[in-house]
């Protein structure tokens, strides 16, 4: 089955390109897979208190994720698959693209204004030839209508 996989994170280009990613995988009968990163925390001297910290990082970005699949079941009736990591960000992306056969095209939004995230900086940079996959960088500037016509 092709995979769109999306990372997301509560920026409005990431919930264009979940919207793009939907509707693709609508059209070519495909799924979604939902990616959200937790940032690796600094090392705290109380170990307690650096489990309190990761605990809720890794909620955080769970409500994030269980918000954004609520809108695509809402949206395209498609039951996306919700992955939540913790780890440096490129690293985490590249292992699961090489994880996962499956997966079809990184789907990566970009901010409307201003340089592009370190995700998209990297993956459309210097390691764009030795993706296993395509990648598609939604611009953040692109309404719904756009979006909806051009997926």
């Amino acid at each position: 089955m092709r995979i769109y996989l999306v990372v997301v994170d509560e920026t409005r280009e990431a919930e264009a390109a979940l919207r793009f990613a939907a509707r693709r995988a609508a059209k070519t009968g495909g799924a979604v897979q939902i990616l959200a990163l937790v940032p690796p925390t600094e090392f705290v001297q109380w170990g307690g208190v650096q489990a309190t910290i990761e605990e809720e990082a890794r909620q955080r970005a769970e409500a994030l994720v269980t918000g954004a699949a609520g809108t695509l079941v809402e949206e395209s009736g498609i039951r996306p698959v919700i992955t939540v990591r913790q780890g440096d960000p490129v690293t985490v992306v590249r292992k699961m693209l090489d994880d996962n056969d499956d997966i079809a095209a990184l789907v990566l939004g970009a901010a409307a204004v201003g340089p592009p995230g370190p995700l998209v900086a990297h993956f459309a940079g210097a390691e764009a030839g030795r993706l296993p996959c395509p990648i598609m960088v939604i611009p953040g500037s692109l309404d719904r209508e756009t979006l909806d016509r051009l997926s």
